[in-house]
């Protein structure tokens, strides 16, 4: 009879694991960072307002998303298609005078930008062109006039913050200098997509650029280049910069990866770069990131789980390891409802899918605004926490597994210094829950909670 208890404990150690998240509220780190921005706005009515079709605008802001950057916009039917935010769309015939106000087609664009603002999100304005695939090029090819090309930049900024040509006093703050001339650095003349000239053209419109703006908008944040990858182009690009004492209020790359820990350490890297080349006090901000095992066989998979509770772990995860990096701003490609690597709204019905809670709980961890310390002991294990002037404490766990034969719940004993015995609350993202409400126990100031290989919570307590 005691081989057969001992056999059975054996067996239940065996298939139920423990880990251990200790949390020291005393200890603050400083701000929560927004690491819940995105790419692009709400989705809703096509055209100019239908209120019977569907739309995801109550969720949206309800997320309190920071920051919507506006790449690949003109490729929602959505937000207006192919005469929204790109130069090409706004100034569509280059031969026209920069300075002449109808040279210009704002309309579907101002319409686009006030639905972010009306959610109460902040726009990231990305200057130049969306991607593109097809065999025929249109915008990304080297503008002819570089000089030109950053006077309607100008002239650009000027109608969304100072009014001109009928326009707004909206005060963008961000205006980023085009996207990826790095993607396709071998093929640039043969089949790119993003930047249809040399590598040496690219420098030279961005440093014209960024001196013009710069000039003329002193207080704004001008940057760029919007990264892809290539980290020798970026060592060059910087060098270039540097050589030429280009301003640089902030510096923007991009990955795609299903490991967060890349993630964070890309961002060393990135923040170590900028030092190098004098840009110590320039922000880096990842601005496209998400899962993605691979571009070709495993690109299935990898979209049927950026939909999915693994995608919504991994989401988690990423943030809460880039809290604790030196990256000042993150935003998800892409809240775009047209696309697949949107994880947070459903296509058809415009729902919430698992991914948007890990950024509805990030909202409630930057609104209480002060980091404290929270360390998990276990590598699947992400932890944050945030403390509020009330005394209400957040703390965020996610974990998260790539490998898909990890299936093993995990017991995860949550330690909370200066927390009362009692009950807490907690809201729970698994294979079952969306961010359904539980009530916890607290003993000796020790909550534990049962979490699936991939799966978040967030348990909130009074200090």
């Amino acid at each position: 009879m005691k081989r057969k208890i001992i056999t059975l404990v054996a067996l239940l150690l065996a298939g139920f694991a423990c880990a251990d998240v200790n949390v020291n509220p005393d200890k603050v780190l400083g701000p929560i960072k927004p690491m819940n921005g995105v790419n692009n706005g709400p989705g809703g009515p096509y055209g100019l307002g239908n209120s019977q079709i569907r739309d995801n605008f109550d969720d949206y802001k309800a997320a309190k998303i920071p920051f919507a950057r506006t790449h690949d916009a003109a490729f929602s039917e959505c937000y207006g298609s192919e005469h929204t935010v790109d130069i090409t769309a706004i100034f569509p015939d280059f031969s026209k005078k920069a300075d002449d106000p109808t040279a210009y087609d704002f309309a579907i664009t101002d319409w686009y930008l006030k639905r972010i603002r009306q959610m109460g999100t902040e726009v990231f304005f990305r200057l130049g062109q969306k991607i593109e695939h097809h065999v025929k090029k249109y915008g990304i090819m080297p503008p002819a006039d570089f000089k030109k090309w950053a006077k309607v930049c100008e002239h650009i900024i000027r109608h969304y913050n100072e009014g001109w040509a009928d326009g707004h006093q909206w005060n963008i703050r961000y205006w980023e200098i085009w996207n990826e001339a790095d993607l396709d650095v071998k093929t640039w003349n043969t089949n790119p997509r993003t930047w249809g000239g040399t590598e040496q053209q690219f420098f030279e419109l961005y440093t014209i650029t960024a001196k013009h703006l710069k000039k003329c908008f002193p207080n704004l944040h001008i940057g760029g280049p919007a990264l892809a990858g290539n980290e020798q182009w970026a060592d060059r690009f910087l060098a270039h910069m540097a050589k030429e004492k280009v301003p640089m209020d902030f510096f923007s790359w991009h990955i795609y990866t299903t490991d967060p820990k890349k993630i964070a350490a890309k961002s060393e890297r990135m923040r170590t770069l900028a030092d190098k080349y004098g840009y110590e006090k320039t922000e880096t901000i990842l601005n496209e990131w998400n899962y993605i095992r691979g571009w070709t066989d495993d690109y299935p998979y990898s979209l049927k789980t950026v939909h999915g509770i693994k995608g919504a772990a991994f989401t988690a995860a990423t943030m809460i390891a880039c809290q604790n990096t030196p990256v000042d701003i993150l935003m998800y490609y892409d809240a775009r409802p047209e696309t697949p690597y949107n994880g947070l709204f459903d296509f058809y019905t415009f729902q919430p899918l698992p991914a948007y809670y890990s950024f509805y709980a990030w909202s409630r961890l930057a609104g209480l605004g002060r980091q404290v310390e929270a360390k998990a002991d276990e590598d699947d294990l992400y932890a944050v926490a945030a403390k509020g002037d009330d005394g209400t404490l957040r703390v965020m766990v996610a974990r998260y597994n790539e490998n898909d034969n990890v299936n093993r719940p995990k017991n995860v004993k949550i330690h909370m210094a200066n927390v009362k015995d009692g009950e807490v609350t907690a809201h729970m993202v698994s294979s079952v829950k969306l961010y359904s409400e539980t009530i916890l126990s607290v003993k000796n100031g020790v909550a534990s909670v049962k979490l699936e290989p991939n799966a978040v919570v967030v348990v909130e307590a009074k200090l």
